[in-house]
């Protein structure tokens, strides 16, 4: 049963996600390096895909704080919000990378953040095996979805592709630690119907 304190936590968590700057305790990969003489438009296609980034970003904050809200397992719920807490950093990372670029934030951050709060508090109801392995393949997708953007990145710009190499290094270990407490294998039309959102909201962010 969820107490009336936990949802007014989980409220707040929303509002900051979506309104508040993120802040990181690591430094930003590639603060050092120099900036990257980018024509316009390689500036915007870097743009575009860090805001795509900072979008899956906020998914996976609405994910984790709806799953870690109805996980029953406190080792399980302990996962998610360390899990949390480092895509806390990689939006900090990637808004931060955004503003550089002179680009923006997607405006349909908002609906991601709502359906990404709501199938991971769906996920979490169906029991802490589940919700782990939700998590797991979760960060394999995003993953390859970091990887395909370190192909799509111009080669020169190497402050986001220093952002992005370390995301994807969490993610592959989020997904590690995810299998280590338990979460099962989902099963395959699960993970069709997975990527076909992740779709729609990769391509739907690059635009708008």
């Amino acid at each position: 049963m969820l107490r009336i304190d936990e949802l007014i936590i989980g409220f707040d968590k929303g509002l900051r996600t979506l309104f508040a700057p993120a802040r990181s305790t690591r430094p930003v990969p590639g603060e050092t390096l120099p900036d990257a003489d980018l024509d316009a438009a390689q500036r915007s296609l870097a743009a575009a895909l860090m805001r795509v980034n900072h979008s899956g970003e906020i998914c996976a904050q609405a994910l984790y704080q709806g799953q870690a809200l109805t996980a029953r397992d406190s080792g399980a719920r302990a996962a998610l919000e360390a899990a949390a807490q480092e895509e806390t950093e990689h939006l900090a990372w990637t808004e931060r990378r955004i503003a550089e670029l002179g680009g923006r934030k997607s405006l349909l951050n908002p609906l991601w953040y709502a359906g990404s709060f709501a199938i991971g508090a769906a996920a979490g109801a169906l029991g802490d095996k589940w919700n782990l392995g939700f998590l797991a393949e979760t960060e394999r997708q995003v993953e390859r979805h970091l990887e395909d953007h370190l192909a799509r990145l111009p080669v020169t710009d190497q402050k986001s592709r220093a952002i992005v190499e370390q995301m994807c290094a969490d993610e592959a270990r989020h997904a590690i630690t995810a299998r280590q407490h338990g979460g099962a294998e989902l099963p395959t039309p699960v993970k069709a119907v997975m990527q076909v959102s992740s779709k729609v909201m990769t391509g739907a962010s690059f635009l708008v």
